[in-house]
């Protein structure tokens, strides 16, 4: 009667039992999820764990210290070895190099001597082949043709420019010239004078020649002694 009422007086519709089960069940969730009582043995069981001992790890860093300076010093040796090789190598190579550049400048030589050698062998042959004419100028001066005499002048002064030398003894202030057997071609021999020390050249029937040091041509004389 009473709780009949008081829905009557409120005007609300009177609460049933599944409702107020609804509602009692609902506000006790609400409850316990907004103040859930502290576990007091959670804070206990923390200090009361058993300690576990401090393992000490290796110092790596102590470690790749040493390593790295072994590595230094292997890698200084390997250096210094290959440095020392290249030394060997480079003056191996400079050795051969000087040798075969003095190899090379002898051989240089050579070839310019034999070049030079070749060059007067050809002059040589050119001389000779001129000395007929010059022969013939001689000649003709001996003759009495003194028109020549300009154009042999000429011919001899351009060959001596280019080493041309004439043997033509005649004589010097002391008396004759001594025969010397390598300048002059002995054809005829005349009895020597009394107190005449070795032969000497008595008349030059014809003239020498010297072409850069080289005979090419001896004088033809006649000796006395």
């Amino acid at each position: 009667m009473s709780r009949a009422r008081t829905d009557h007086d409120t005007g609300q519709p009177p609460a049933t039992e599944g409702s107020t089960a609804a509602s009692e069940a609902g506000t006790g969730g609400h409850q316990s999820a907004d103040s859930s009582p502290a576990d007091p043995g959670a804070d206990t069981a923390s200090f009361d764990a058993p300690l576990e001992p401090e393992i000490v790890e290796p110092d790596e860093s102590a470690s790749a210290t040493g390593n790295g300076t072994a590595e230094a010093e292997v890698s200084v040796e390997a250096l210094v070895g290959d440095l020392e090789r290249v030394t060997a190598e480079r003056d191996q190579y400079l050795d051969t190099s000087r040798r075969i550049q003095a190899e090379f400048e002898n051989y240089r030589k050579q070839v310019g001597k034999r070049e030079t050698e070749a060059r007067e062998r050809a002059n040589d042959g050119l001389i000779q082949e001129l000395l007929p004419v010059l022969d013939a100028f001689d000649a003709a001066l001996a003759s009495g043709v003194e028109s020549v005499s300009p154009m042999r002048r000429t011919m001899l002064d351009t060959l001596a420019k280019h080493g041309l030398e004439r043997i033509d003894p005649t004589g010097s202030e002391d008396g004759a010239e001594p025969f010397d057997p390598n300048l002059h071609e002995a054809v005829v021999h005349a009895e020597g004078e009394s107190g005449q020390v070795g032969p000497v050249v008595a008349e030059v029937m014809r003239a020498g020649y010297v072409w850069k040091g080289r005979v090419v041509r001896p004088a033809m004389v006649s000796v006395r002694g």
